[in-house]
């Protein structure tokens, strides 16, 4: 077996592109051969605790018998059917749970794969409706610096055209308005110094902006910042007096990452336009939604040529719509808001601490989100290899170094994940 392996992670190696890779890979990829609650059993029979539910997805941990379960039976009734002009009650089921969750007035549902598709979609209906207003010019996009929305192309024209992941491409990306970044801090009293730049941005542009898009209270890949709900509310507020469309994008909060089931909750606003994707099946299946307002959907059914312009050939996958709802229904029967009271707590007394340490920038923790951020760049692979020796997975991003494990992650794995993380930073710091 392990020879065998040895041979498949050369194959890897040669042949296969993974996230933000090259080939062949400088780094050989890490054979995993099973993956039970918050355990991910290597190649080679090692195991280590997950600290990133793979990429924020897998709250309930992997292979829930639950969740399995429903797969299966879906899978024996019907794992997939074209949405072109047939439905069936997995996509029917699921819509009507998302309609009942999120703020009030987003009851229109449209299911796509990803969530980098379902922020195309939002935009899609974003401008769809100015034209069916008859305001073809408000055809332009305001978001925030230091954001992350996805890694198509539409997406890749509102994350952060400086420090972003996409700035290579900038020659050949639509160019959207940028206002300065939402001053951090979730329980930051301020001056307001941000929400005045981005008036005055949307003051100046409203009238050729379609919309305004924006990762509710925690910008995600763009840099792990948390930032006040106070400024979500203005920024609401202010979409409403400039009469410019808000779209929150909430792949990454959805679900209860923050300590509320959306983040918009900590605002207490509803967006014209939401998207939805990462924990909405538990990370078991891709998966993603759009949900917008009636106002939204009229008026584009209403106008020409009233046809919402998109429809993926996987849209509304009977089999992930069924994971969905096995997902969301044993989330909301679960003690989630106080396993995520307890993360918090952990993580700020395990983590907190090393905001003394030299070479650490910031330490701070929101939900279930625990954020290292460190002066250097340059050691994430140090530390993630550190990480694996201490027996935990991390995948940290430029000086971040972060987790966000699943919720149901036992008490005895936590420690074990945040000792880990602690060791692995002192040791890279420290050599």
């Amino acid at each position: 077996m392990q020879n065998n392996w040895h041979q498949l992670l050369q194959f890897d190696q040669q042949h296969i592109w993974h996230p933000y890779a090259k080939i062949p890979s400088t780094t050989p990829m890490i054979g995993v051969q099973k993956a039970k609650g918050s355990i991910i059993t290597l190649a080679d029979n090692k195991e280590l605790i997950d600290g990133m539910s793979s990429w924020w997805a897998c709250i309930h941990g992997y292979n829930h018998p639950t969740i399995q379960q429903a797969m299966h039976e879906q899978i024996e009734q019907m794992p997939h059917i074209m949405f072109g002009g047939l439905t069936h009650q997995p996509a029917i089921d699921l819509a009507k749970r998302l309609v009942k969750l999120t703020p009030l007035g987003l009851d229109k549902v449209f299911f796509s794969d990803s969530g980098s598709v379902a922020v195309e979609v939002a935009i899609k209906m974003a401008l769809q409706y100015w034209i069916s207003l008859k305001k073809p010019q408000k055809k332009q996009l305001m978001t925030v610096k230091n954001g992350y929305h996805g890694d198509t192309f539409a997406t890749m024209a509102i994350c952060d055209p400086d420090n972003g992941m996409h700035a290579i491409f900038s020659h050949a990306l639509i160019q959207h308005h940028f206002a300065a970044a939402p001053q951090m801090g979730f329980n930051k009293t301020s001056d307001n110094g941000d929400i005045n730049d981005f008036k005055a941005l949307l003051s100046q542009h409203h009238q050729n902006i379609a919309a305004v898009v924006i990762e509710p209270i925690v910008q995600g890949a763009g840099g792990m910042r948390f930032y006040r709900p106070d400024y979500l509310k203005q920024v609401c507020q202010l979409c409403q007096s400039y009469n410019v469309l808000l779209i929150a994008d909430e792949i990454a909060t959805g679900f209860g990452r923050t300590g509320k089931l959306f983040a918009c909750e900590w605002a207490d606003i509803t967006p014209d336009i939401l998207c939805l994707g990462k924990a909405l099946t538990g990370g078991n299946l891709t998966l993603a939604a759009t949900l917008a307002t009636a106002k939204i959907s009229e008026t584009i059914s209403q106008g020409n040529p009233g046809l919402l312009m998109h429809g993926p050939t996987f849209m509304a996958n009977p089999l992930a719509c069924a994971t969905a709802i096995a997902s969301i229904d044993l989330l909301l029967a679960s003690p989630w808001k106080e396993n995520i009271r307890g993360i918090e707590k952990h993580l700020q007394q395990e983590l907190l601490p090393l905001n003394k340490f030299s070479g650490v920038k910031d330490v701070r923790v929101l939900g279930a989100i625990g954020v290292i951020e460190l002066d250097r760049a340059d050691l994430g692979e140090k530390i993630q290899e550190l990480a694996v020796q201490q027996g935990v997975w991390l995948r940290p991003f430029g000086s971040l170094i972060y987790t966000m494990p699943a919720y149901n992650i036992p008490q005895a794995q936590l420690q074990q994940l945040t000792d880990g993380m602690v060791n692995a930073v002192k040791i890279a710091l420290s050599s």
